[in-house]
């Protein structure tokens, strides 16, 4: 082995740790000094908790002392404040949108008076009234006794079911609004006419169920009314044809 120099090998003792150079049983001082030195290693200032562990802690902590009726259960603030928050959820809802309607659920189907129609009651009216300018009043008739029809459906107020006849609609209708029952009748006439009958029909006839259709829709529901569409002692006549 090759003699280390002098002066090497006093370079080589001083670079080593403090630990290495400490002698085998220091004297108070050197070994306070020894222990200053090593904690003085930024590997120990890492394992200190910082100032959020501490505050994380704490409110963890006081959250914890705060037990229901003394026992091991949640604690009793924690349930506070969900039951705070859970509150003030439910008053911004109703704030936003208003109280819950409990409203029946409608029975709009895809067939209206025999036919496959899925058109909502404002469709029908709009196109009862294209076909009524180009005066088409066949068809500006039977699209607005459906409109009518298809309105007191999607409000509930009727059913109007696979079957249901253009009679059939207004005898149900009639019983909801009674002052209305002949105005009825003579809409269903109409609608039977051109629908059936292969009339052509007139400006008239059209005024008739349009005037029907606009009265029934500001008309509110009927008071007492219960259950879905035909309950309560209205009867639809589902026969395939008309009366």
């Amino acid at each position: 082995m090759t003699p280390v120099p002098g002066s090497a090998l006093g370079s080589a003792v001083h670079a080593l740790a403090p630990w290495a150079r400490a002698p085998l049983e220091p004297d108070a001082p050197d070994a306070r000094d020894l222990l200053l030195d090593e904690l003085s290693d930024p590997v120990y200032a890492e394992t200190q908790p910082t100032w959020f562990d501490l505050l994380s802690q704490a409110v963890l902590d006081w959250f914890g002392s705060w037990q229901l009726l003394g026992g091991d259960g949640p604690p009793a603030v924690a349930l506070v404040v969900i039951a705070v928050l859970l509150a003030a959820g439910i008053l911004i809802a109703i704030l936003l949108y208003g109280l819950p309607r409990w409203r029946r659920r409608s029975t709009v189907t895809d067939e209206l008076f025999g036919e496959a129609d899925r058109r909502s009651a404002r469709e029908l009216r709009r196109d009862a009234e294209k076909a009524a300018s180009a005066g088409d009043w066949a068809t500006a008739i039977a699209e607005r006794y459906r409109a009518t029809a298809r309105g007191l459906d999607e409000r509930t107020i009727v059913s109007v079911l696979p079957g249901t006849t253009g009679h059939g609609f207004a005898r149900a209708a009639a019983a909801r609004y009674p002052e209305l029952r002949t105005l009825l009748e003579t809409a269903a006439d109409r609608f039977d006419d051109v629908r059936y009958l292969g009339q052509e029909g007139d400006a008239a006839g059209y005024a008739h169920v349009r005037d029907l259709d606009e009265r029934l829709e500001r008309s509110p529901a009927p008071h007492g009314l219960t259950g879905a569409g035909n309950e309560g002692g209205s009867t639809v006549d589902t026969a395939a044809v008309p009366r």
